[in-house]
């Protein structure tokens, strides 16, 4: 029996041009030359790290939040 749940993904540029995605309720995380890509990586590497553990009954939603830092000069 197929289970579908819902998680949560953050996608950044690195140095060499790539996209890194990466799980916010788990350890995962790809990468791709496109964004999609990248997330299509994430897709398949979630799907293969639920494999061997169990899926969260409820994952939690993140929240997310923009942080200012100072930086002294």
């Amino acid at each position: 029996m197929s289970q579908t749940i819902s998680l949560t993904a953050t996608v950044t540029p690195d140095e060499e041009g790539w996209y890194v995605a990466r799980c916010v309720q788990v350890e995962v995380a790809s990468q791709g030359r496109t964004v999609d890509e990248a997330l299509a990586s994430l897709r398949d590497a979630l799907e293969l790290y639920f494999e061997d553990e169990p899926l969260p009954q409820t994952p939690q939603q993140p929240i997310v939040a923009p942080i200012e830092i100072r930086r002294s000069a």
